[in-house]
């Protein structure tokens, strides 16, 4: 059954950028970053084997369209970032009195925007061989240190203006208008809906009846019981939102039928809702389609007793053969 939904999802779409520099190892990459775009890898880049590669069919398209933009991601990747990063880890080092060995720098942002409020947020996290480092706090504009021989560093930081002023238009502007490039060129992957299949599985008679939804996407989704069209909570275990091997995700919440009376089951049914689908999927409450583990238990029992009814008939054969040699 489909109706129409109930629940309002918060739609937004965020940006991501992680970037990582590394020092003292020859086996590993300089420098790398990867953007994700609601994580969903759409750009990799590699400047040891210069690469720039798009991970999506709309987003090579992109490039290819707007060769300003194809450009500005191989400078960065090839000329700008990995200098600043092999400084920067170069810095640490002296600030930390550190010598050889492999650091790793790594770069965290990411902006997020609202489509129902159109409110924006921005995040900038750094973290130094696998530690808390630096954040970066938009409301005040300053920097943070997450341990206290990092306060140093957020003095000269905060007292670089060009570096402030950067990243007041890297947040109000460069990574909005390239979210919006990506979303206007991978619609149809980075949008994409998958309905699942719902079903109701219940271990034994007496064990609670849970409704499974296994294989949708995106992951803003709600399942929920619902009586005589209301949703409840009471009798209800909600689960969380869970992913599977093939990038998709199942949820399930479960159903306590112990005070539930037969004839009142047709007033029960399981809703499952998805951002971006208008329709829900309605399951009834029904014991004709619940799925059990009772068959294998059946099963296990027969081969049980056949086992059993096998050694005692061995056993019986072995007596009546001892009493006929004697």
């Amino acid at each position: 059954i489909i109706s129409t939904g109930f629940i309002c999802f918060v739609v937004s779409h965020m940006l991501k950028y992680l970037g990582t520099g590394t020092s003292g190892n020859p086996d590993i990459a300089e420098f790398m970053f990867v953007l994700e775009v609601d994580d969903t890898e759409v750009l990799y880049c590699d400047a040891s084997k210069k690469i720039v590669e798009p991970r999506q069919d709309g987003v090579k398209k992109m490039l290819d369209d707007n060769p300003g933009a194809q450009r500005e991601y191989t400078q960065e990747c090839f000329e700008h970032q990995p200098g600043i990063y092999q400084n920067s880890i170069s810095n640490l080092k002296q600030l930390l009195n550190q010598s050889g060995g492999v650091h790793i720098l790594q770069c965290m942002i990411g902006s997020e925007v609202n489509e129902n409020s159109g409110e924006v947020k921005g995040f900038l996290q750094l973290g130094y061989n696998g530690e808390g480092y630096l954040e970066f706090d938009l409301k005040t504009m300053s920097w943070i240190p997450l341990k206290p021989e990092f306060n140093i560093v957020k003095q000269t930081m905060d007292g670089d203006r060009n570096l402030i002023k950067y990243l007041g238009n890297l947040f109000g502007t460069i990574l909005l208008e390239r979210l919006k490039m990506f979303l206007d060129y991978g619609s149809s992957s980075l949008n994409k809906t998958v309905l699942p299949p719902v079903s109701l599985l219940q271990k034994t008679p007496s064990s609670p009846v849970s409704c499974h939804a296994t294989g949708f996407y995106p992951d803003r989704a709600a399942i929920f019981w619902r009586k005589d069209g209301v949703e409840i909570h009471e009798g209800v275990d909600p689960g969380e939102i869970l992913p599977n091997n093939d990038e998709t995700f199942q949820m399930s919440v479960d159903l306590n039928i112990s005070s539930v009376t037969p004839e009142d089951w047709r007033r029960y049914n399981c809703v499952f809702q998805l951002s971006g689908v208008s329709e829900d999927i309605i399951i009834k409450l029904n014991k004709t389609i619940i799925k059990t583990n009772l068959l294998p238990i059946i099963i296990a029992a027969f081969v049980l007793v056949l086992i059993i009814i096998v050694a005692i008939g061995i056993v019986a054969y072995k007596k009546k053969k001892g009493k006929k040699l004697k």
